[in-house]
């Protein structure tokens, strides 16, 4: 990747939905090359996807929860078993696992503490669990979908 490319990434992650000719414009290009450039991001899984951000509020899911899962059990077969169940489940937004005292830590998203009790009875049917800790977050403070995107390691 080159700094052309990092831009069209930074110029994307604000607006997907940009003219090519814009996007074009910004990075300094014409419209073709750009466009190349584009799709080589894409199959290369630079880009991912591109997708409409929704305010989880104004849709009714109010209610922003962190859970730590401890677990005994730290076979790939449990993790496979973990991960199926709680990937196909909607609430939960991301999935990390974990260094240091917490194994796993997931970030739901529901409508209120209701919705959240279901939530939380689904999953500690799916997979044995030695601890939950739920934490509910009071406020979104910030909330970004853009990454940062870094220039190259200078040679020395």
């Amino acid at each position: 990747m080159d700094a052309i490319d990092r831009k069209i990434l930074t110029v994307l992650q604000e607006d997907a939905n940009i003219a090519v000719a814009d996007l074009a414009r910004a990075v300094g290009l014409s419209p073709t090359p750009c466009w190349k450039r584009v799709q080589k991001l894409e199959k290369s899984g630079v880009i991912t996807g591109r997708v409409a951000l929704v305010d989880p509020q104004k849709i009714g899911l109010g209610l922003t929860v962190f859970v730590s899962i401890e677990t005994e059990d730290h076979s790939q077969g449990w993790l496979a078993r973990f991960a199926q169940a709680v990937s196909a489940m909607p609430e939960v937004m991301d999935i990390y696992r974990m260094a240091g005292d917490v194994d796993y830590l997931l970030r739901v998203v529901v409508a209120d503490t209701a919705a959240y009790d279901a939530f939380y009875q689904r999953l500690i049917a799916a997979a044995p669990l030695k601890k939950v800790t739920s934490r509910f977050a009071m406020e979104r403070i910030k909330a970004s979908s853009a990454y940062r995107v870094p220039e190259p390691a200078s040679p020395r």
